[in-house]
């Protein structure tokens, strides 16, 4: 198979795999947020294995497909990516905060094209999060800030981009505080 041919299958099979999901702040159909992270990825690499994989990234989180099955699909190297995308953590394994802490040490240890991905998604989850929910946003954009420090051999115009949303963040609300 193409390389190009491995997104467009990629897109068809994230497609019917969130089919019928929303974003929750947004109301709009989740694939649209796969997408976005897929175009940023492709902003900075040409590897259309990671465009593919970013669009892939939620489906083992959300949806009733399998490692197995994105590896049966798409091969090792995007079932990889998928993989280290996955959240490691299940509700039954604590609080926010433990659940956090697993997650973080699963993206520590993940490639650095996962992290490039993974910046992706940090930076087109930011905008909804911020806009739609403040005391959220808080504690979200706290995890993220930690986040960044594993995330650094990801792509480094994402990385600062990413950065500079939590700054900007945390200034604004700096200054509210004042106000």
């Amino acid at each position: 198979m193409k390389r190009k041919d491995i997104v467009k299958k990629a897109l068809k099979f994230a497609t019917k795999a969130h089919d019928g999901q929303v974003r929750k702040y947004t109301g709009e159909p989740y694939i649209n947020h796969t997408i976005a992270v897929a175009r940023l990825v492709a902003k900075v690499s040409d590897d259309k294995r990671m465009e593919a994989a970013a669009l892939l990234h939620d489906v083992v989180e959300d949806t009733d497909v399998t490692i197995e099955e994105i590896v049966r699909e798409f091969g090792l190297f995007i079932g990889s990516l998928v993989a280290d995308l996955t959240d490691v953590s299940k509700p039954e394994d604590g609080n926010r905060r433990m659940r956090k802490e697993m997650d973080f040490k699963h993206t520590a240890v993940s490639s650095a094209s996962a992290k490039t991905i993974k910046l992706s998604d940090l930076i087109d989850n930011t905008s909804s999060i911020v806009g739609a929910d403040e005391g959220f946003a808080r504690v979200y954009m706290a995890e993220k800030e930690r986040l960044l420090t594993v995330l650094k051999e990801g792509d480094s115009k994402l990385h600062k981009m990413a950065s500079n949303l939590v700054k900007e963040f945390f200034k604004k609300e700096e200054m509210y505080a004042q106000i």
